[in-house]
């Protein structure tokens, strides 16, 4: 593995959560290499990546200024990045009240965003069997997540101390994956108008927008 680069980062192309880290890593100006793993051939679970990450999921996250430091679970990634390199707190909080408020998001981002979008995508597009009842449970469950930001954010532009934060970061990917593809004949600007206000905020922003960009590329090779 180079170590040219501070970080190495493994992630898949399509997968929604190794994009946050990128975000991250990007706002922070720190420098990365990104291995794209080929969940076809099963990557993920051989030997190079599965002695960083026990788990065999992405994304995995090596600092290599820090003992080739791995650590895997994207909201946790995230913790150690901000606490360990956002030392002037431009994108995060270390202390206070809002530290634990930012955690409480991120925990609700990886119990709840995470895994209702992610089995509505399954049911919806990868299961053998179409059960229309479990599609609509999700899609449903991924409408009341949006609705719980919607909620929040009507009353603050962001949802941790009136700032952007990882907190914010981390429900990126899987919205834009909701809105896109996931939730069918859905007008977030009409449904969730505060939540859309957020997200296309934070998609001009130029390290979000980079990444975006790197991605449109990388889909298409």
């Amino acid at each position: 593995m180079s170590h040219g680069k501070q970080f190495t980062l493994f992630s898949h192309k399509g997968g929604p959560n190794g994009w946050k880290i990128a975000f991250l890593l990007e706002e922070l100006g720190l420098t990365y290499e990104t291995i794209f793993l080929d969940f076809q051939k099963g990557e993920q679970k051989g030997p190079e990546h599965t002695k960083y990450n026990p788990n065999g999921r992405i994304p995995t996250l090596v600092d290599h200024k820090n003992g080739d430091f791995a650590i895997w679970e994207s909201n946790a990634i995230l913790t150690y990045l901000a606490e360990t390199y956002d030392k002037e707190e431009k994108v995060s909080f270390s202390t206070g009240l809002e530290k634990y408020e930012q955690l409480q998001w991120l925990f609700f981002q990886a119990s709840g965003q995470g895994p209702y979008f992610g089995q509505g995508f399954w049911f919806k597009m990868y299961h053998a069997e179409k059960i229309p009842s479990a599609i609509e449970r999700y899609q449903n469950e991924a409408k009341r997540v949006i609705g719980v930001l919607d909620g929040v954010l009507s009353k603050s532009e962001w949802l941790v101390g009136n700032k952007y934060t990882i907190a914010d970061l981390s429900f990126i990917t899987w919205h834009y994956a909701a809105v896109n593809s996931l939730l069918d004949n859905y007008d977030c600007s009409k449904e969730a108008p505060h939540v859309d206000a957020w997200y296309k905020k934070m998609l001009a922003r130029p390290a979000i927008a980079k990444v975006f960009a790197a991605r449109a590329e990388i889909s298409k090779a």
